[in-house]
């Protein structure tokens, strides 16, 4: 049985193909302006026997091809789970949401919590940030990492936190400084919905920002625990919806 997942979100789209159980394609593209084209693009001489779809933009996805939807909370509990059975506690900040999620020993989930619809403390708080700071996402987390101290930001506003970080670099504050201030507001909100749900080991970090080093290395030092990072942090909802699609009857 041929089975797919989609997982459509703010950022970007991700797509992962099952045959007979096993992982056999995966790509990741970037949202745009125009999501649903980007979807045909990506499924273009793709055939499945069943495509479940996830994220922001399942419904889309529902209305012109996928056979089923599923929440991002159950898809990426899924996943994380198949990637690392023993994970208890998933991190997942993506383009526009951050969401913590308590998961069973069977993958279950048992509670859940997500940031409100402020993209504050996302992948695209990020971006704005490091495009006033003159950087890209990569490089604003290594800066980050080499900074020796830090500047609170007391803004996570992403509007205001701009214009917090504009006037510091008037004043002439280092960027790595600003980096790494702003890293640090990242880890304090992630960290605040992780206690909401509770931090049992062991700790799966996925979604974009997950390939961020600064940020794994603060959360780690933050928590106080190693993190479990996916091979590729942006197709774990869309394993998850492949994974439903598979175990569905």
């Amino acid at each position: 049985m041929k089975v797919a997942g989609l997982d459509i979100g703010s950022r970007t789209i991700a797509l992962v193909e099952m045959d007979d159980g096993t992982v056999s394609f995966s790509e990741v593209v970037d949202t745009t302006f125009d999501p649903l084209e980007q979807c045909r693009r990506l499924l273009k001489d793709r055939d499945f026997d069943l495509l479940v779809a996830t994220g922001y933009g399942r419904h889309l996805a529902q209305a012109n091809f996928a056979h089923q939807v599923i929440t991002e909370i159950k898809a990426f509990a899924l996943g994380c789970h198949h990637i690392f059975p023993e994970c208890r506690t998933i991190l997942d900040i993506g383009g526009q949401d951050t969401k913590a999620i308590s998961v069973s020993p069977d993958g279950r989930v048992v509670d859940f919590q997500m940031n409100d619809r402020c993209a504050a403390g996302t992948g695209k708080f990020l971006e704005v940030m490091a495009s006033a700071l003159g950087l890209s996402l990569q490089e604003m987390g290594e800066v980050a990492m080499g900074a020796e101290g830090e500047v609170k930001i007391s803004s996570m506003c992403t509007v205001f936190a701009e214009s917090e970080v504009t006037g510091l670099i008037a004043r002439g504050t280092p960027r790595p400084l600003i980096a790494r201030g702003l890293h640090e507001a990242i880890c304090d909100r992630a960290a605040s919905l992780l206690k909401r749900v509770g931090v049992a080991r062991e700790l799966v970090f996925a979604g974009g920002v997950a390939r961020n080093p600064c940020m794994r290395h603060l959360l780690e030092e933050r928590l106080g625990m190693p993190l479990l990072i996916p091979e590729n942090p942006q197709i774990v909802g869309a394993l998850g919806a492949a994974l439903s699609a598979r175990d569905s009857d």
